[in-house]
């Protein structure tokens, strides 16, 4: 069922929008940096979005709630044609944004961490916050370190690999299940690979245990096949990508690390710096400095949790048992050799960072790999 539509209208009847931009110029108040004479506020949430207009003096043109549907965006556009609009990073972000996008809208999608003046204000409302996005927008959107939202076509192979996680996890939630349940009842089952779990899980056990995890078995056996076509769906368009097929000879990362990078990132130039990428990934510690005073602090964790993770298993992988010979090995190594608490969470985190740089810089550059790129710099430290 379909919100209704409601508008509180408040419209200013002088001077002219025309006479306030001229009064602006003269006084040098209110002057913005886009086309068109409007900033636009829009709170979004799941069905229906509060939209706030301000123009070029800052004052409040219309309040308006609409629904959250392409007609009604589609309609505010043609009001408002060329103007900025601010939204805040969300699950409708990336669609709303393309959408207005497409009809001659400026987008700034606002970073959710730079909108402390919206999430801690003592009286919180729809209005109130679209409000303060006009507002953030109108004076620099720089205050709110804008986001980029991939196009449609990369979103949507970016979510048969989440919808693959999610199968992946309910797998292994399944099996810790069946696992507590059967020691429980005094039995225990060999440690498979969780591919092959419901095949030998019932041959470990007498037959009047059956009934109990007989569904649980199907339910394990359903998700691992629908696993598996996800791997073959994935490791196909990974060959077809030149670039996801390139970063794959770096040692530890895989088709889904490789394609999910890719599509993440898109176009490697908008780094200024490689580095930067890994800032972007949330994988540098924060930094709280004051005089003398400088922290050492644990990492942000901004940008995509994912992919975020994917780095962290292939470092992981890296550092452990079956992890090849290469300079990324070595340096993680020689961190955990420093001891303490955390050396080794510290060295896995440290290697994800060098993995994110390493996988941009070939990727921008066109280089090839070489594992054992580093090794004398290691060795002079030694």
């Amino acid at each position: 069922m379909k919100a209704t539509k409601c508008k509180t209208t408040k419209r200013k009847t002088a001077p002219s929008i025309a006479n306030k931009q001229e009064s602006a110029i003269i006084s040098g108040a209110g002057m913005q940096d886009h086309n068109g004479l409007y900033t636009i506020g829009v709170d979004l949430s799941d069905r229906t979005c509060v939209v706030c207009v301000l123009d070029v003096l800052g004052e409040v043109v219309e309040r308006e709630k609409v629904n959250l549907e392409r007609p009604d965006l589609k309609a505010l556009a043609r009001k408002y044609p060329g103007a900025r609009v601010i939204i805040e990073c969300g699950t409708h972000s990336p669609w709303v944004s393309r959408w207005l996008t497409k009809h001659g809208m400026e987008v700034v999608v606002a970073n959710p961490r730079k909108l402390r003046a919206i999430w801690q204000a003592e009286y919180k409302t729809d209005e109130r916050d679209a409000e303060t996005l006009a507002r953030i927008g109108r004076v620099d959107v720089k205050l709110l370190r804008p986001i980029q939202h991939g196009s449609e076509e990369a979103q949507k192979q970016m979510l048969s690999m989440k919808m693959r996680d999610v199968l992946v996890r309910r797998r292994r939630d399944i099996i810790n299940t069946i696992r507590g349940t059967l020691k429980a009842l005094g039995w225990r089952v060999s440690n498979p690979d969780s591919a092959r779990f419901h095949k030998v899980v019932l041959e470990q056990l007498p037959a009047e245990q059956h009934e109990v995890i007989a569904p649980c078995v199907k339910v394990l056996a359903l998700l691992t096949k629908q696993i598996k076509e996800y791997d073959k769906m994935i490791e196909e368009a990974a060959a077809a990508h030149p670039a996801a097929s390139r970063l794959q000879q770096i040692v530890g990362i895989g088709p889904i690390t490789a394609l999910y990078f890719v599509l993440k990132i898109e176009d490697p130039e908008r780094f200024g710096k490689v580095r930067d990428i890994a800032s972007y990934l949330g994988l540098c510690p924060r930094r709280d400095q004051s005089g003398d005073v400088d922290k050492q602090m644990r990492i942000t964790k901004a940008g995509d949790s994912y992919l975020r993770r994917l780095l962290v298993s292939a470092s992981q992988y890296l550092l452990g048992f079956y992890g090849k010979d290469c300079a990324l090995r070595r340096h993680g190594l020689k961190l955990c050799e420093r001891g303490g608490p955390r050396a080794k969470k510290k060295a896995v985190v440290a290697v994800a960072r060098k993995l994110a740089v390493l996988m941009a810089s070939l990727w921008k550059s066109g280089a090839n790999y070489d594992p054992m790129r580093g090794c004398e710099e290691l060795a002079a430290d030694a």
